[in-house]
């Protein structure tokens, strides 16, 4: 489910950034929180490359499951 954090809550293990107060973020059943709708850029000095990085709605694009609890 879609929610707005209320206190800063670590590191969403999809783009490591921080999870801060604020941030809309998802909400799994397995009560893991990654951030939603957010897209951050990341930069690849060693290649030259700049790619964009959504968080969780990405990753729902190609996986089922939570990141952190596979089998779930």
């Amino acid at each position: 489910s879609e929610d707005v954090l209320s206190k800063d809550a670590g590191e969403c293990a999809i783009c490591l950034e921080e999870l801060q107060q604020g941030d809309t973020i998802a909400r799994l059943p397995c009560l893991c929180i990654y951030h939603k709708g957010q897209v951050f850029l990341r930069v690849d000095m060693k290649f030259q490359k700049v790619t964009f990085m959504g968080c969780i709605d990405e990753w729902f694009e190609v996986n089922r499951s939570c990141p952190e609890h596979p089998s779930d």
